[in-house]
Protein backbone atom coordinates (compact mmCIF):
# COMPACT_ATOMS: atom_id res chain seq x y z
CA UNK A 1 0.00 0.00 0.00
CA UNK A 2 3.02 2.39 0.83
CA UNK A 3 3.88 1.76 -2.99
CA UNK A 4 1.08 2.70 -4.24
CA UNK A 5 0.45 6.08 -2.06
CA UNK A 6 3.54 7.21 -2.57
CA UNK A 7 3.19 6.41 -6.74
CA UNK A 8 -0.28 8.15 -6.20
CA UNK A 9 1.11 11.23 -4.71
CA UNK A 10 4.05 11.00 -7.55
CA UNK A 11 1.32 10.77 -10.31
CA UNK A 12 -0.85 13.50 -9.18
CA UNK A 13 2.35 15.99 -8.61
CA UNK A 14 3.63 15.71 -12.11
CA UNK A 15 -0.18 16.19 -13.35
CA UNK A 16 -0.50 18.72 -11.36
CA UNK A 17 2.79 20.55 -12.83
CA UNK A 18 1.60 19.68 -16.28
CA UNK A 19 -1.46 21.29 -15.79
CA UNK A 20 -0.43 24.46 -13.90
CA UNK A 21 2.41 25.05 -17.21
CA UNK A 22 -0.44 24.68 -19.58
CA UNK A 23 -2.71 27.11 -17.21
CA UNK A 24 0.23 29.89 -16.77
CA UNK A 25 1.43 29.18 -20.77
CA UNK A 26 -2.20 30.53 -21.85
CA UNK A 27 -1.00 34.28 -20.94
CA UNK A 28 1.93 33.80 -22.72
CA UNK A 29 0.62 33.70 -26.36
CA UNK A 30 2.25 32.86 -29.52
CA UNK A 31 3.03 35.19 -32.10
CA UNK A 32 0.60 34.80 -34.82
CA UNK A 33 0.59 34.16 -38.32
CA UNK A 34 -1.39 37.43 -38.81
CA UNK A 35 1.32 39.79 -37.40
CA UNK A 36 4.14 38.12 -39.72
CA UNK A 37 1.82 38.75 -42.59
CA UNK A 38 1.61 42.24 -41.56
CA UNK A 39 5.17 42.86 -41.19
CA UNK A 40 5.28 41.93 -44.40
CA UNK A 41 2.74 43.84 -46.31
CA UNK A 42 4.16 46.91 -44.17
CA UNK A 43 7.61 46.06 -45.60
CA UNK A 44 6.04 46.03 -49.37
CA UNK A 45 4.38 49.24 -48.62
CA UNK A 46 7.69 51.04 -48.17
CA UNK A 47 9.16 48.92 -51.24
CA UNK A 48 6.83 50.69 -53.65
CA UNK A 49 7.26 54.01 -52.08
CA UNK A 50 10.83 53.82 -52.47
CA UNK A 51 10.43 52.25 -56.22
CA UNK A 52 7.92 55.20 -56.94
CA UNK A 53 10.77 57.86 -55.55
CA UNK A 54 13.51 56.28 -58.18
CA UNK A 55 10.97 56.41 -61.00
CA UNK A 56 10.97 52.46 -61.23
CA UNK A 57 7.10 52.53 -60.63
CA UNK A 58 4.63 54.40 -62.70
CA UNK A 59 1.67 56.28 -60.51
CA UNK A 60 -0.63 54.88 -61.78
CA UNK A 61 0.91 51.58 -60.85
CA UNK A 62 1.74 51.89 -57.53
CA UNK A 63 -1.30 52.98 -56.82
CA UNK A 64 -2.94 49.69 -57.82
CA UNK A 65 -0.51 47.82 -55.57
CA UNK A 66 -1.00 50.09 -52.46
CA UNK A 67 -4.59 49.18 -52.94
CA UNK A 68 -3.94 45.36 -52.96
CA UNK A 69 -1.61 45.64 -50.51
CA UNK A 70 -3.89 47.36 -48.46
CA UNK A 71 -6.63 45.13 -48.41
CA UNK A 72 -4.28 42.16 -47.76
CA UNK A 73 -3.49 44.40 -44.56
CA UNK A 74 -7.34 44.85 -43.69
CA UNK A 75 -7.67 41.02 -44.21
CA UNK A 76 -4.46 39.96 -42.24
CA UNK A 77 -6.01 42.78 -39.12
CA UNK A 78 -8.91 40.81 -38.94
CA UNK A 79 -7.46 37.65 -39.17
CA UNK A 80 -5.51 38.74 -36.21
CA UNK A 81 -8.66 39.71 -33.73
CA UNK A 82 -10.72 36.47 -34.49
CA UNK A 83 -7.24 34.18 -33.53
CA UNK A 84 -7.03 36.62 -30.62
CA UNK A 85 -10.55 36.57 -29.43
CA UNK A 86 -10.50 32.36 -29.72
CA UNK A 87 -7.40 32.33 -27.43
CA UNK A 88 -7.25 31.90 -23.83
CA UNK A 89 -7.23 29.23 -20.82
CA UNK A 90 -8.35 25.69 -21.49
CA UNK A 91 -11.36 24.91 -19.12
CA UNK A 92 -10.60 23.82 -15.68
CA UNK A 93 -12.63 20.45 -16.13
CA UNK A 94 -9.84 20.01 -19.23
CA UNK A 95 -6.96 20.40 -17.40
CA UNK A 96 -8.46 18.13 -14.58
CA UNK A 97 -9.77 15.23 -17.13
CA UNK A 98 -5.84 15.60 -18.84
CA UNK A 99 -4.37 15.08 -15.10
CA UNK A 100 -6.81 11.91 -13.92
CA UNK A 101 -5.97 10.11 -17.44
CA UNK A 102 -1.99 10.54 -17.81
CA UNK A 103 -2.11 9.39 -13.95
CA UNK A 104 -4.84 6.41 -14.70
CA UNK A 105 -2.77 5.53 -17.86
CA UNK A 106 0.51 5.42 -15.93
CA UNK A 107 -1.32 2.94 -13.34
CA UNK A 108 -2.65 1.10 -16.55
CA UNK A 109 0.32 0.32 -18.19
CA UNK A 110 2.42 -0.55 -14.88
CA UNK A 111 -0.96 -2.85 -14.12
CA UNK A 112 -0.19 -4.52 -17.35
CA UNK A 113 3.82 -4.46 -18.01
CA UNK A 114 5.05 -4.21 -14.14
CA UNK A 115 4.83 -6.57 -11.01
CA UNK A 116 3.28 -4.54 -8.77
CA UNK A 117 3.81 -5.95 -4.72
CA UNK A 118 7.35 -7.38 -6.34
CA UNK A 119 10.24 -5.57 -3.85
CA UNK A 120 13.26 -5.13 -4.01
CA UNK A 121 15.95 -7.74 -3.45
CA UNK A 122 19.65 -7.07 -1.66
CA UNK A 123 22.79 -9.13 -3.52
CA UNK A 124 22.37 -11.76 -0.20
CA UNK A 125 18.90 -12.12 -0.85
CA UNK A 126 19.01 -12.57 -4.40
CA UNK A 127 21.91 -15.22 -3.65
CA UNK A 128 19.55 -16.87 -0.99
CA UNK A 129 16.68 -17.16 -3.75
CA UNK A 130 18.86 -18.50 -5.95
CA UNK A 131 20.67 -21.26 -4.02
CA UNK A 132 16.71 -22.03 -2.95
CA UNK A 133 15.90 -22.41 -6.39
CA UNK A 134 18.73 -24.63 -7.08
CA UNK A 135 17.82 -26.93 -3.80
CA UNK A 136 14.64 -27.61 -5.42
CA UNK A 137 14.17 -27.59 -8.56
CA UNK A 138 12.53 -30.70 -10.54
CA UNK A 139 14.63 -33.80 -11.02
CA UNK A 140 15.55 -35.80 -13.77
CA UNK A 141 12.36 -38.18 -13.93
CA UNK A 142 10.63 -34.82 -14.08
CA UNK A 143 12.19 -33.17 -16.38
CA UNK A 144 12.17 -35.61 -19.28
CA UNK A 145 8.44 -36.72 -18.19
CA UNK A 146 8.03 -32.66 -19.21
CA UNK A 147 9.10 -33.36 -22.79
CA UNK A 148 7.41 -34.20 -25.85
CA UNK A 149 7.90 -38.60 -27.31
CA UNK A 150 10.98 -40.26 -27.93
CA UNK A 151 11.54 -38.53 -31.72
CA UNK A 152 10.48 -41.24 -34.47
CA UNK A 153 12.60 -43.32 -36.00
CA UNK A 154 11.54 -41.87 -39.71
CA UNK A 155 14.49 -41.85 -41.99
CA UNK A 156 16.36 -44.83 -40.49
CA UNK A 157 16.74 -47.97 -42.33
CA UNK A 158 14.97 -51.03 -41.34
CA UNK A 159 18.16 -53.27 -41.16
CA UNK A 160 19.44 -50.63 -38.93
CA UNK A 161 16.26 -50.25 -36.43
CA UNK A 162 16.44 -54.08 -36.66
CA UNK A 163 19.89 -54.05 -35.27
CA UNK A 164 18.92 -51.65 -32.37
CA UNK A 165 16.20 -53.71 -31.28
CA UNK A 166 18.35 -57.11 -31.49
CA UNK A 167 20.82 -54.97 -29.19
CA UNK A 168 17.77 -53.79 -26.73
CA UNK A 169 16.97 -57.55 -26.50
CA UNK A 170 20.09 -58.88 -25.63
CA UNK A 171 21.13 -56.11 -22.80
CA UNK A 172 17.82 -56.93 -21.45
CA UNK A 173 19.00 -60.84 -20.94
CA UNK A 174 22.75 -59.97 -19.96
CA UNK A 175 22.26 -57.02 -17.95
CA UNK A 176 25.74 -57.02 -16.55
CA UNK A 177 27.70 -57.01 -20.51
CA UNK A 178 29.32 -53.98 -20.41
CA UNK A 179 30.42 -54.21 -24.00
CA UNK A 180 26.58 -54.51 -24.75
CA UNK A 181 25.60 -51.26 -22.47
CA UNK A 182 28.47 -49.45 -24.16
CA UNK A 183 26.84 -50.26 -27.69
CA UNK A 184 23.04 -49.63 -26.71
CA UNK A 185 24.06 -46.25 -25.53
CA UNK A 186 26.22 -45.02 -28.45
CA UNK A 187 23.14 -46.68 -30.65
CA UNK A 188 20.37 -44.72 -28.69
CA UNK A 189 22.50 -41.15 -28.60
CA UNK A 190 22.37 -42.19 -32.48
CA UNK A 191 18.60 -41.77 -32.99
CA UNK A 192 18.42 -39.15 -30.32
CA UNK A 193 17.30 -40.98 -27.66
CA UNK A 194 18.38 -39.89 -25.10
CA UNK A 195 16.76 -40.85 -22.35
CA UNK A 196 17.72 -44.78 -23.06
CA UNK A 197 21.30 -43.66 -24.22
CA UNK A 198 21.34 -41.93 -20.30
CA UNK A 199 20.42 -45.05 -18.69
CA UNK A 200 22.51 -47.53 -20.76
CA UNK A 201 25.42 -45.07 -19.83
CA UNK A 202 24.64 -45.37 -16.23
CA UNK A 203 25.06 -49.08 -16.19
CA UNK A 204 27.90 -48.61 -17.81
CA UNK A 205 29.39 -46.41 -14.96
CA UNK A 206 27.46 -49.20 -12.37
CA UNK A 207 29.41 -52.21 -14.11
CA UNK A 208 32.92 -50.37 -14.24
CA UNK A 209 32.14 -49.47 -10.58
CA UNK A 210 35.48 -48.02 -9.35
CA UNK A 211 37.18 -48.67 -12.93
CA UNK A 212 34.99 -45.72 -14.22
CA UNK A 213 37.02 -42.55 -15.67
CA UNK A 214 36.02 -39.16 -15.81
CA UNK A 215 34.86 -39.44 -19.32
CA UNK A 216 32.60 -41.92 -18.71
CA UNK A 217 30.87 -40.05 -15.89
CA UNK A 218 30.70 -36.94 -18.35
CA UNK A 219 29.10 -38.50 -21.00
CA UNK A 220 26.76 -40.05 -18.37
CA UNK A 221 26.29 -36.33 -17.15
CA UNK A 222 26.00 -34.88 -21.05
CA UNK A 223 23.21 -37.50 -21.94
CA UNK A 224 20.93 -36.23 -18.64
CA UNK A 225 21.44 -32.85 -19.85
CA UNK A 226 20.37 -33.77 -23.78
CA UNK A 227 17.50 -36.29 -22.50
CA UNK A 228 16.26 -32.99 -20.10
CA UNK A 229 16.23 -31.19 -23.09
CA UNK A 230 19.18 -29.07 -21.93
CA UNK A 231 18.14 -28.56 -18.46
CA UNK A 232 20.86 -29.58 -15.91
CA UNK A 233 18.81 -31.61 -13.41
CA UNK A 234 20.46 -32.34 -10.01
CA UNK A 235 21.31 -36.27 -10.87
CA UNK A 236 23.27 -34.42 -14.20
CA UNK A 237 24.65 -31.75 -11.15
CA UNK A 238 25.97 -34.68 -9.13
CA UNK A 239 27.84 -36.63 -11.89
CA UNK A 240 29.20 -33.19 -13.49
CA UNK A 241 30.60 -32.41 -9.63
CA UNK A 242 31.55 -36.34 -9.28
CA UNK A 243 33.82 -34.98 -12.91
CA UNK A 244 35.56 -32.23 -11.09
CA UNK A 245 36.47 -34.07 -8.12
CA UNK A 246 38.75 -36.17 -10.94
CA UNK A 247 39.37 -33.90 -13.12
CA UNK A 248 39.40 -30.27 -12.08
CA UNK A 249 39.99 -28.87 -15.38
CA UNK A 250 37.14 -31.01 -17.86
CA UNK A 251 35.73 -28.79 -20.18
CA UNK A 252 32.49 -30.71 -20.71
CA UNK A 253 31.80 -30.59 -17.09
CA UNK A 254 32.46 -26.79 -16.25
CA UNK A 255 30.37 -25.53 -19.44
CA UNK A 256 27.47 -27.87 -17.94
CA UNK A 257 27.86 -26.77 -14.97
CA UNK A 258 27.84 -23.25 -15.83
CA UNK A 259 24.83 -23.78 -18.04
CA UNK A 260 23.34 -24.95 -14.26
CA UNK A 261 24.42 -21.87 -12.93
CA UNK A 262 22.47 -19.96 -15.18
CA UNK A 263 19.45 -21.53 -15.18
CA UNK A 264 19.35 -21.18 -11.14
CA UNK A 265 19.40 -17.84 -11.10
CA UNK A 266 23.21 -17.34 -10.61
CA UNK A 267 24.57 -16.02 -14.37
CA UNK A 268 27.75 -14.08 -12.96
CA UNK A 269 29.05 -17.60 -11.71
CA UNK A 270 27.89 -18.82 -14.95
CA UNK A 271 30.02 -16.01 -16.69
CA UNK A 272 33.20 -16.76 -15.05
CA UNK A 273 33.12 -20.24 -15.57
CA UNK A 274 32.10 -19.82 -19.43
CA UNK A 275 34.55 -16.90 -19.63
CA UNK A 276 37.40 -19.11 -18.16
CA UNK A 277 36.60 -22.06 -20.96
CA UNK A 278 37.06 -19.33 -23.92
CA UNK A 279 40.10 -18.16 -22.87
CA UNK A 280 41.64 -21.36 -22.35
CA UNK A 281 40.49 -22.30 -25.60
CA UNK A 282 40.94 -24.51 -27.46
CA UNK A 283 39.34 -22.87 -30.54
CA UNK A 284 38.13 -26.75 -31.66
CA UNK A 285 36.82 -27.45 -28.18
CA UNK A 286 33.27 -28.79 -28.75
CA UNK A 287 31.89 -26.42 -25.81
CA UNK A 288 33.33 -23.64 -27.49
CA UNK A 289 30.55 -22.76 -29.87
CA UNK A 290 27.57 -22.72 -27.44
CA UNK A 291 29.73 -20.35 -25.21
CA UNK A 292 30.50 -17.99 -27.51
CA UNK A 293 26.67 -18.11 -28.47
CA UNK A 294 25.27 -17.60 -25.37
CA UNK A 295 27.92 -15.61 -23.28
CA UNK A 296 26.84 -12.31 -24.43
CA UNK A 297 24.02 -12.16 -22.82
CA UNK A 298 25.01 -14.51 -19.69
CA UNK A 299 27.43 -11.25 -19.22
CA UNK A 300 24.23 -8.96 -19.79
CA UNK A 301 22.37 -10.40 -16.89
CA UNK A 302 26.05 -10.93 -14.88
CA UNK A 303 25.94 -6.76 -15.16
CA UNK A 304 29.16 -7.55 -17.00
CA UNK A 305 30.44 -5.39 -20.28
CA UNK A 306 31.87 -7.94 -22.10
CA UNK A 307 33.75 -8.55 -25.47
CA UNK A 308 34.12 -12.00 -26.05
CA UNK A 309 38.10 -12.52 -26.05
CA UNK A 310 40.33 -14.07 -28.28
CA UNK A 311 39.87 -17.96 -27.94
CA UNK A 312 42.85 -19.85 -26.41
CA UNK A 313 44.29 -16.90 -25.66
CA UNK A 314 44.81 -17.56 -21.96
CA UNK A 315 44.59 -15.19 -18.68
CA UNK A 316 47.43 -12.41 -17.90
CA UNK A 317 49.79 -13.74 -15.38
CA UNK A 318 48.37 -15.54 -12.92
CA UNK A 319 51.08 -14.79 -9.87
CA UNK A 320 53.83 -16.17 -7.81
CA UNK A 321 53.61 -20.04 -7.80
CA UNK A 322 55.61 -22.04 -5.72
CA UNK A 323 58.35 -22.33 -7.89
CA UNK A 324 58.59 -18.71 -8.25
CA UNK A 325 58.81 -18.19 -4.81
CA UNK A 326 61.52 -20.75 -4.65
CA UNK A 327 63.52 -19.43 -7.59
CA UNK A 328 64.32 -15.82 -5.49
CA UNK A 329 65.47 -17.32 -2.88
CA UNK A 330 69.31 -16.46 -4.05
CA UNK A 331 68.16 -12.73 -3.58
CA UNK A 332 68.53 -10.76 -1.07
CA UNK A 333 65.93 -10.63 1.14
CA UNK A 334 64.37 -6.68 0.23
CA UNK A 335 64.85 -7.64 -3.42
CA UNK A 336 63.03 -10.90 -3.05
CA UNK A 337 60.29 -9.50 -0.98
CA UNK A 338 59.80 -6.64 -3.45
CA UNK A 339 59.46 -9.08 -6.43
CA UNK A 340 56.88 -11.07 -4.85
CA UNK A 341 55.36 -8.16 -3.38
CA UNK A 342 54.74 -6.94 -7.44
CA UNK A 343 53.69 -10.42 -8.55
CA UNK A 344 51.05 -10.50 -5.93
CA UNK A 345 49.76 -7.50 -6.50
CA UNK A 346 49.32 -7.51 -9.97
CA UNK A 347 47.01 -10.42 -9.19
CA UNK A 348 45.60 -9.32 -6.86
CA UNK A 349 44.50 -6.12 -9.31
CA UNK A 350 43.68 -8.88 -12.17
CA UNK A 351 40.87 -10.36 -10.06
CA UNK A 352 39.93 -7.37 -8.22
CA UNK A 353 38.55 -5.78 -11.99
CA UNK A 354 38.40 -8.72 -14.35
CA UNK A 355 37.50 -12.14 -11.83
CA UNK A 356 39.26 -15.77 -12.64
CA UNK A 357 38.84 -18.97 -11.97
CA UNK A 358 38.96 -20.31 -8.44
CA UNK A 359 42.92 -21.74 -8.70
CA UNK A 360 44.32 -17.73 -9.41
CA UNK A 361 41.92 -16.61 -6.54
CA UNK A 362 43.36 -19.51 -4.24
CA UNK A 363 47.02 -18.84 -5.44
CA UNK A 364 46.78 -15.20 -3.88
CA UNK A 365 45.41 -16.10 -0.82
CA UNK A 366 48.48 -18.43 -0.30
CA UNK A 367 50.55 -15.91 -1.40
CA UNK A 368 49.63 -13.14 1.17
CA UNK A 369 49.98 -15.66 3.53
CA UNK A 370 53.70 -16.09 2.87
CA UNK A 371 54.30 -12.14 3.00
CA UNK A 372 52.54 -12.12 6.21
CA UNK A 373 50.03 -9.90 4.97
CA UNK A 374 47.24 -11.95 7.05
CA UNK A 375 44.30 -9.06 6.96
CA UNK A 376 44.33 -8.60 2.99
CA UNK A 377 45.05 -12.62 2.94
CA UNK A 378 41.61 -12.91 4.95
CA UNK A 379 39.42 -10.02 2.99
CA UNK A 380 40.50 -11.56 -0.31
CA UNK A 381 39.44 -15.12 1.37
CA UNK A 382 35.61 -13.89 2.14
CA UNK A 383 35.86 -12.10 -0.91
CA UNK A 384 36.19 -15.48 -3.14
CA UNK A 385 33.51 -17.85 -0.86
CA UNK A 386 31.09 -14.61 -1.91
CA UNK A 387 31.98 -14.62 -5.55
CA UNK A 388 32.29 -19.24 -5.70
CA UNK A 389 29.00 -19.30 -3.45
CA UNK A 390 27.59 -22.33 -5.10
CA UNK A 391 30.32 -23.85 -6.69
CA UNK A 392 31.42 -26.49 -4.25
CA UNK A 393 34.63 -27.71 -6.60
CA UNK A 394 36.00 -23.94 -6.62
CA UNK A 395 34.90 -23.57 -2.63
CA UNK A 396 36.74 -26.73 -1.43
CA UNK A 397 40.10 -25.13 -3.23
CA UNK A 398 39.41 -21.44 -1.66
CA UNK A 399 38.86 -23.16 1.76
CA UNK A 400 42.21 -24.92 1.43
CA UNK A 401 44.33 -22.12 0.51
CA UNK A 402 42.64 -19.96 3.64
CA UNK A 403 43.42 -23.06 5.70
CA UNK A 404 47.42 -22.77 4.71
CA UNK A 405 47.10 -18.87 5.03
CA UNK A 406 45.44 -19.45 8.35
CA UNK A 407 42.63 -17.29 7.72
CA UNK A 408 40.00 -19.80 7.34
CA UNK A 409 36.85 -20.11 9.83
Amino acid sequence: MTFWIISGAMALIVGGLLARAAWRGADTPLPAQADYDLKVYRDQLAEVERDLARGVVPEADAQRIRTEISRRILAADAAQDKAASAGGRPAAWVLALGVLLLGGGAFGLYWTLGQPGYGDLALADRIAFAEDMRRNRPDQATAVASLPASPTTEGLSADYLKLIQQLRATVEERPNDMQGHVLLAQNEARIGNFAAAAEAQGNVLRLKGDERTAKDIADYAELLVLAAGGYVSPEAETALREVLNRDEDNGRARYYLGLMMVQTGRPDVGFRLWDALLRRGPEDAPWIDPIRAQIPQVAALAGVAYDIPQIGSGAPARGPSADDIEAASEMTADDRMEMIGGMVAGLSDRLATEGGPPQDWARLITSLGVLGDTDQARAVYENALEVFTGDNAALDMIRAAGERAGVAG
